[in-house]
């Protein structure tokens, strides 16, 4: 065990510049996709609650492909397949794009369970005292369903977080690749991986925990 840990202090120095720019592009790649999701989530579910047939299936149909195609595939056709058709995207913003729009399908249904969840009593009392529909959604529906979707949203993001990873595979610099790269140079693969791993972790818990929380104040309140 020690000759094991002392690989880690023999090439700390060298190895945590790379891992240190590794993980602030995971974090921007998770970002930047968590927002694209919910904004694309926000639209689709929407949708998928109007009065329009045509536009509730295509709606749904988005939904059911999102979450029936697996994300690597959603990756793959915007990085290799697009520039077929003259569209080019590098690494980076491929994997933001297929990692949003693929969690958006999942999201869009996180946000139509928590907007279906809200009494139709609340809309109406809105609209009663002069609201029009759009201020009655804005001001009433939208805040007390987003009490109810907060907690799912936190582990949406979470599992994105680890998504990501999957980005490696279309040569986004993020921390698996580095680890790939630094694996293959120094042939230490399970040091590596390990300590990816770790890394991971030390970034989802606090999430994780935040998730656990809000959930618990949130039952204790619809408790009382």
């Amino acid at each position: 065990m020690i000759e094991f840990l002392t690989v880690y202090a023999e090439n700390w120095a060298s190895w945590w510049p790379q891992i240190r720019a590794a993980i602030w592009v995971t974090l921007g790649l998770t970002g930047f996709a968590y927002v694209l999701a919910m904004v694309v989530g926000m639209l689709i579910a929407l949708g998928r609650m109007s009065r329009s047939a045509l536009l509730r299936g295509l709606c749904k149909g988005y939904v059911e492909f999102m979450r029936g195609v697996p994300t690597l595939v959603i990756l793959f056709l915007i990085y290799f397949g697009l520039p077929s058709f003259g569209i080019v995207f590098d690494a980076f913003w491929a994997g933001v794009i297929g990692l949003g729009l693929s969690m958006g399908g999942y999201i869009a249904e996180v946000f139509r369970s928590g907007l279906q969840a809200i009494h139709y009593g609340q809309r109406e009392a809105a609209l009663a005292v002069g609201m029009t529909p759009v201020q009655a959604f804005r001001y009433v529906t939208l805040p007390l369903a987003f009490r109810i979707i907060l907690p799912p949203m936190l582990n949406m993001l979470i599992l994105l977080l680890k998504d990501s990873s999957l980005a490696a595979l279309i040569t986004a610099p993020e921390l698996m690749l580095t680890a790939k790269d630094l694996a293959s140079s120094t042939f230490l693969p399970m040091h590596l991986y390990l300590l990816v791993g770790v890394l991971y972790l030390a970034l989802t818990l606090p999430m994780s925990f935040v998730a656990r929380h809000i959930e618990a104040r949130m039952r204790l309140g619809a408790a009382r």
